[in-house]
């Protein structure tokens, strides 16, 4: 495997293609950064503003990262086939888990030296913004992992392929359909899981005369009102490697009482949001408490204290079934890629180069 991934690698560093884009990475990332702060403000004004554009670096390295590993991996056996130096490797006495893991370790080593390119600006994000170090542990063993599973999968789709532009489009498209395939087939499952149902609503008392200057009183009443039960279909994204690196940070929860320490915080934002979608709809509303908002002679707003628990969000961590299922996208791409290089091979494709 040394022996491949030594051979796969010293090609990548004769090619005059990866060294550009990893300087045009290192470009972007850093001109991303200096935006980011821009936009914001300085990152020492606070801990919000401080992890705002640490959650903004960190997924844009994300997407970058699924576009450019794809072409690391998607060409790393048809290539070699269509070059007529795939059977040399074959002929020898390397087996073809070993051709396979050697060729996956060059592409995910490249795919790296891209994501140590991002260091410095995640590393500067996390430092100036007051936030805990050990999140930089944590990012970067998920953003490695989940670069890993695409290089996989790339390399799955080369061995299946003739056409590295083939696989190539084949490995791009499923990095979309766990990016973005996932949101979409999520809210078009919304009408599936959307009941009308009833919930004990603190409300208006019944018959109550809104012309009068007689201020509304409260009572509990039972309703039937639309309820979505997200709780159902929450685990689509959980597939979403965006979700996954949210998911993973330590970050503090949303605080509805003062919802601007958060509000412009990314990773904050879509972690309360999959963690609301797994715990559903609540079983009470507060629909009356609102009614009674007073001002005092400073401009301060107040109201009665609701009868209305706020729901605890679910503390289970999403990210687990998240990676769970990537990693075994990836081992399921990597058997079929060992699989596909079994000799003798007793058929092939039409056109298929074998020497």
């Amino acid at each position: 495997m040394r022996t491949v991934a030594q051979l796969e690698l010293r090609q990548r560093l004769r090619s005059t293609r990866w060294k550009v884009a990893l300087v045009v990475w290192f470009v972007v990332v850093g001109a991303i950064t200096a935006l980011a702060v821009g936009a914001l403000g300085d990152v020492g004004d606070g801990l919000g503003l401080g992890s705002s554009i640490f959650g903004i670096v960190v997924f844009f390295v994300l997407f970058l990262g699924l576009i450019v590993a794809p072409t690391l991996s998607s060409a790393a056996v048809n290539g070699d086939r269509n070059a007529g130096t795939l059977a040399t490797l074959q002929a020898t006495l390397l087996t073809p888990a070993e051709i396979v893991v050697g060729k996956l370790l060059a592409a995910w080593a490249a795919a790296l030296a891209f994501l140590v390119a991002s260091v410095p600006f995640i590393v500067w994000a996390i430092l100036a913004g007051g936030l805990n170090p050990l999140l930089l542990l944590a990012t970067l063993a998920v953003l490695a992992l989940e670069l890993g599973v695409v290089c996989a999968i790339g390399l799955g789709f080369s061995a299946l392929v003739t056409k590295t532009s083939g696989s190539g489009v084949l490995t791009y498209l499923v990095a979309g359909a766990l990016s973005v395939g996932t949101l979409l087939v999520f809210g078009l499952t919304v009408p599936a899981i959307t009941a009308e149902e009833q919930v004990r609503a603190w409300d208006v008392e019944q018959g109550y005369d809104w012309e009068s200057d007689e201020p509304p009183v409260c009572e509990w009443q039972t309703v039937e009102t639309t309820q979505v039960h997200t709780e159902r279909t929450w685990w689509l994204l959980a597939a979403n490697p965006f979700v996954v690196v949210a998911d993973v940070q330590p970050v503090p929860p949303y605080d509805i009482d003062d919802p601007a320490a958060t509000s412009a915080d990314p990773l904050a934002l879509i972690q309360t949001g999959v963690r609301a979608a797994r715990t559903g709809p609540a079983d009470e509303v507060d629909w009356c408490t609102g009614m009674h908002v007073s001002f005092d002679a400073d401009g301060q707003a107040s109201a009665p204290a609701s009868p209305v628990e706020t729901p605890e969000l679910s503390t289970a961590p999403v990210w687990p079934w998240g990676l769970g299922l990537h990693l075994l996208l990836g081992l399921g791409a990597v058997a079929v890629a060992v699989r596909r290089l079994r000799i003798p091979a007793y058929s092939l494709p039409r056109g298929t180069r074998v020497a």
